[in-house]
């Protein structure tokens, strides 16, 4: 039987599966994890090509497709985690502890119940989990996670009117700096390029590395070149139309393609003095 991608929790991690049954796409199974019983959605088979594109994904098994019981189940402790989030607050807040509640996850085997919050710097939370470990009478595992995880557990729809892209398919977070705006000409106002997190947008890093290609493969800004129309300086790249924009030996400004482009001069370099 083949092995499954296999999306689990509510951070969307994903795992590769064991299986002794075949399942489709979108099939909602119980899974055992690192973590313990789960709820987890088979997204994929984990063949050669999936696996490449994955790192140290962690392991696990199905056990069976998601029942109805199961579902009922669910259902209870889904209504379980929220009461469970408001006594946790309520103890937070009881121990003056610095920190901010984001989200409270009860797993489906009951073998733990993970609490995720924010904040500025270490906190201890001993009193807390012991405190917390009498009530629910369970284990009680503490997460420090950053405002982008609080985006993935909180956060609904982003500008482009689609759910954010950190809760669909973004199975990590990629690095993005304001270099990759600036290359894609995008508006470098903070309230236009961040996301729901507050951070750059996820979606500046998708376009950036055919961005650079297109960069390397045009004659840089200031470069003296040769078109079929003569000799010309370029003074503009335009990336995605594979154009620049040239002056000519007359004055002129014209916007030429890359293919018009015959070669590029190179100055010697001046004599040291």
């Amino acid at each position: 039987m083949p092995d499954y991608v296999v999306r689990c929790g509510v951070m969307r991690t994903l795992h590769v599966m064991q299986s002794k049954a075949e399942f489709r796409r979108g099939t909602k199974v119980i899974a055992r994890t690192g973590r313990g019983l789960e709820v987890g959605e088979v997204l994929c088979e984990a063949d050669q090509r999936v696996l490449a594109q994955m790192v140290d994904p962690p392991a696990g098994t199905i056990q069976r497709e998601l029942t109805a019981s199961d579902e009922h189940e669910l259902r209870r402790i889904e209504s379980c985690a929220e009461q469970e989030a408001e006594r946790c607050l309520r103890a937070i807040r009881d121990l003056g502890l610095k920190m901010d509640l984001v989200d409270v996850e009860h797993l489906f085997g009951g073998e733990r119940i993970v609490v995720y919050y924010l904040a500025e710097g270490r906190v201890d939370f001993r009193e807390l989990v012991r405190r917390l470990n009498a009530e629910f009478q369970t284990r009680v595992e503490m997460r420090q996670i950053g405002v982008r995880d609080e985006a993935k557990l909180l956060a609904d729809y982003g500008d482009c009117g689609k759910p954010v892209c950190c809760n669909t398919h973004l199975s990590s977070m990629p690095p993005v700096s304001m270099k990759m705006a600036k290359l894609q000409k995008a508006t470098l106002d903070p309230n236009k390029i961040s996301g729901r997190c507050g951070r750059l947008k996820c979606c500046l890093r998708y376009e950036f590395d055919t961005y650079q290609e297109n960069q390397r493969a045009l004659p840089r800004v200031g470069a003296e070149v040769v078109t079929r129309d003569g000799r010309a300086r370029v003074l503009a790249q335009e990336l995605l139309s594979m154009q620049v924009l040239v002056q000519m030996e007359d004055g002129r400004r014209v916007m030429i393609s890359a293919d018009d482009v015959l070669s590029t001069i190179r100055k010697k370099p001046s004599a040291r003095s």
